[in-house]
């Protein structure tokens, strides 16, 4: 039978809380499990629960995609030496305990063969436990540059905020969130190549202003082939488009390359101030369209709120 693990009685001390014995312990390895009702209303916010590893249920909203295996391994042994420091957090939804932070822990504590694993109760709705996630991850900077882009633009289409108001929450710079979201307007194989490591955000960033998608990725087959660092990356790309600029020796070709570099810089603006693609696109007799691009419904009503003042039922917001 595998060992119990339990907090050491400095650190119960420490949270002034006294461990009681696992009552759910009998149907610990059921594939779904179901709080008894005696138990759905008893724990309150703060409490330190002895919980089996296999009625937790999974974060929702957990940004990170991928969790490698000698990382894990080596935290499960790290377990196994020095028992767990610190509880993981959990909230009850529906009658069951759904995980809000500590995934990389409770992971670990599977592997090294643990029954229960100690964790802190906590009253939490779906928007703090998306920020929780997204914090946590950042602290620890455990999401690569593209999960951290997609959990931004997650969150902004199902919480209807801006760049700004997500900012503002998390803490962090805007430019932060909008530089990474940029990342998005690359073609896949590249966002495949910086989640795979095969390419730094650095040498990500440095290919946007590039715009075409084929010279994108040329030049980023050309990063991995021959291990370019970041600063030549820009040089090269810098050398491409002064050279592209130098074949257009007619004044109103200069005239449009100008125009295009001021278009791209309105259209960046845009993006940044909508959190979504924007896309001007100059027509005759200085007319022209701007197309705003949305992925679904909830992002549509966001987009409308932002852009007329009215929430989605049509109501103007109050300043």
């Amino acid at each position: 039978m595998t060992r119990k693990k339990r907090l050491g009685r400095g650190l119960e001390n420490l949270l002034n809380t006294t461990r009681e014995p696992d009552v759910n312990e009998s149907v610990a390895m059921a594939d779904t499990y179901v709080l008894p009702d005696e138990a759905r209303t008893a724990p309150t916010e703060g409490n330190i629960l002895n919980l089996s590893v296999y009625e937790i249920e999974d974060n929702p909203f957990q940004p990170r995609r991928v969790f490698g295996e000698s990382e894990i391994a080596s935290l499960a042994e790290s377990l196994k030496e020095h028992d767990i420091l610190q509880p993981i957090l959990v909230r009850i939804v529906d009658g069951r305990y759904q995980l809000i932070s500590g995934e990389r822990r409770l992971r670990a504590a599977i592997k090294a063969n643990w029954q229960t694993i100690p964790a802190r109760l906590r009253e939490a709705d779906d928007r703090l436990v998306s920020e929780l996630a997204i914090v946590e991850n950042l602290q620890r900077k455990d999401l690569n540059p593209i999960e951290k882009a997609l959990s931004f633009r997650r969150y902004i289409d199902e919480h209807h905020c801006t760049q700004e108001g997500l900012a503002s929450r998390l803490k962090i710079d805007r430019s932060t969130i909008a530089n990474l979201m940029r990342l998005l307007e690359l073609p896949r194989p590249i966002q495949e190549a910086l989640q795979n490591g095969q390419i730094s955000a650095g040498h990500a960033r440095a290919l946007l202003p590039l715009g075409d998608e084929p010279v994108q990725i040329e030049f980023c087959d050309q990063i991995v082939r021959d291990g370019m660092s970041v600063r030549a990356v820009e040089r090269a790309v810098t050398d491409k488009i002064t050279a592209e600029d130098s074949l257009g020796s007619n004044a109103a070709i200069r005239k449009q390359r100008t125009r295009d570099r001021h278009i791209e810089s309105l259209q960046q603006d845009l993006k940044s101030a909508l959190g979504t693609k924007v896309q001007i696109k100059p027509g005759k007799n200085e007319r022209g369209q701007i197309v705003i691009h949305y992925g679904n419904h909830a992002e549509f009503d966001r987009l409308r709120e932002i852009l007329t003042g009215q929430d989605p039922a049509g109501k103007f917001r109050v300043a």
